[in-house]
């Protein structure tokens, strides 16, 4: 045996003897933190899933809106972006200083946007109706806002302690988060169970344009943006995460009002519901306070599942952008949902081809053929919840072409395909895995995250607790498979921008 190899089998019995160590540790910090965590379903639906944590006089909240750009039809794509944006708006009571009259204001401000509308949309528009319109439009525009107390629910929570408040919207949820003291518990329940029992959803036209704007800078005037726009449009021929979680232009035009009263009607009942609450509290406190707030929001049907499954792939695609760019390649491969047993083993496929600077396709691209700046892999794009997409791209280098990056990054999945990763390989993902699921736990708001999701998508919170064993089962044998299975050309579209011509 070389020194070389000496070395090399040494540093795997250590990367082994660590990752025997830690997993045997980590098992037992796992039963421990199970046992920290009760359940309750309110009669009306909503779950609530609590942690103890006394470490600190702190707690982290996190509602889990079963909705995300996935469940939009045709119409009305950015919808659920728009509810997040929303939800921040106020109340009946919070962010007005006079409801009743308000109320009055933005029901006829509805009726003038739906008249306009409509007379917009006429083959021959009347120029003086329309003028009329739009003028009385903005009239009482002024007049609504004459009645908001402007961000008043985020200096509330704020001068409470929060300063984590955030919410996002993506392609399989919409998600809010509180961080605050512990003693604020009762004060959360209050304020975030009136959002959901009595929102009003004003400013809506205003925050409406905002997003459209969002779309214009993020999207329209970024080449990236306009390529993964079409790379997934060309990849999702039925499937839903066709589209962008910002929405179509057209469909932000033209959402109504009534449009987002709906959506929240259907989607935003508490069977379709869960919240998670991981800090220093009492949960059977936290159930009495769930109990006498959220308790008071009317059950509502759980939402039907979404029916449209992705067909199979017949042939690879192609996604062309052409823009004043640099080349840039995007390959995606479909693949099974979250909950697939093969998500494990294309997890350390995507980590040990594509992720890091000692990535497979880094040290062949980046490094020996000087063809890249960039390169790496996403496993579960744009979304996991449902069959998705493991996803290679490359930023060529100077001279370089998508063409070149797309031959190397192919060589490599070849390679991946015909021979085992190495156990060096393995070991790594699995202890740097296994130490960033640790570490993720030492967080009362990534764990209260990491409750919600597994409860909701993988359809319980305990198995969250049976990742560290997923993670040893994956075997090289494992991964070699799932590159086999889904790495095929019939399987992928390829997506590139090509740089416009001076």
């Amino acid at each position: 045996m070389t020194k070389k190899s000496m070395r090399a089998m040494l540093a795997l019995f250590a990367l082994l003897a660590v990752g025997v160590g830690s997993s045997l540790l980590a098992g037992q910090t796992m039963d421990k933190m199970k046992g920290q965590i009760q359940e309750k379903t309110l009669k009306n639906g909503m779950k609530f899933i609590v942690m103890e944590q006394h470490e600190a006089p702190v707690a982290s909240f996190h509602i889990y809106a079963d909705v995300g750009s996935a469940q939009e039809v045709e119409g009305i794509t950015g919808i659920s972006h728009i509810l997040e944006h929303m939800a921040f708006k106020g109340t009946t009571t919070l962010g007005t200083k006079d409801y009743a009259a308000e109320a009055k204001v933005l029901e006829e401000l509805d009726q003038v946007y739906e008249k306009l509308s409509r007379e917009e949309e006429q083959i021959k528009p009347n120029a003086d109706r329309v003028k009329e319109l739009k003028a009385k439009f903005e009239e009482l525009q002024k007049k609504a806002k004459e009645y908001v107390v402007n961000n008043e629910y985020f200096d509330m929570v704020m001068q409470q302690g929060d300063a984590g408040v955030n919410a996002y919207t993506s392609s399989d949820a919409t998600q809010y988060i509180n961080s605050l003291p512990a003693n604020k518990l009762e004060f959360w329940m209050a304020i975030t169970s009136d959002r959901f029992l009595n929102p009003v959803f004003r400013e809506f036209y205003k925050e409406r344009d905002v997003i459209m704007e969002e779309r214009r800078l993020g999207l329209e005037t970024q080449p990236m943006g306009k390529l993964i726009e079409d790379s997934l449009a060309v990849a999702f021929k039925a499937h839903p995460y066709h589209h962008e979680v910002i929405g179509h232009m057209s469909d932000l035009q033209r959402i109504r009002h009534q449009d987002v009263k709906d959506y929240f009607t259907k989607y935003y009942s508490p069977s379709n519901l869960t919240a998670a609450v991981v800090g220093d509290v009492d949960p059977q406190e936290v159930f009495r306070l769930a109990e006498l707030y959220f308790g008071r929001i009317p059950s509502g049907p759980r939402p039907e599942p979404l029916r449209t499954r992705e067909p199979e792939q017949w042939g690879e695609r192609r996604a062309t952008v052409t823009a004043q760019s640099q080349p840039v390649l995007v390959v995606g491969y479909h693949r099974p949902s979250v909950r697939h047993a093969d998500n494990g083993a294309l997890d350390a496929l995507a980590n040990i081809i594509g992720q890091g600077r000692s990535s497979r396709i880094w040290e062949s691209l980046v490094k020996k053929e000087k063809a890249a700046a960039q390169v790496g892999c996403f496993n579960g794009f744009p979304g996991d919840k449902y069959p998705n997409l493991i996803l290679f791209f490359s930023m060529p280098s100077k001279d370089k072409t998508a063409a070149q990056s797309l031959e190397l990054i192919d060589k490599e999945i070849e390679r991946i395909k015909k021979e085992p990763v190495s156990p060096q390989e393995l070991a790594k993902y699995k202890q740097m895995t296994k130490k960033g699921l640790i570490g993720q736990m030492k967080s009362n708001a990534r764990m209260a995250a990491n409750l919600t999701y597994y409860d909701v998508v993988q359809g319980d919170w305990r198995l969250l607790f049976d990742e560290l064993a997923n993670i040893d089962k994956i075997t090289a044998a494992d991964v070699q498979r799932v590159a086999n299975t889904y790495l095929v050309t019939t399987n992928r579209t390829v997506g590139e921008i090509v740089p416009e011509k001076k």
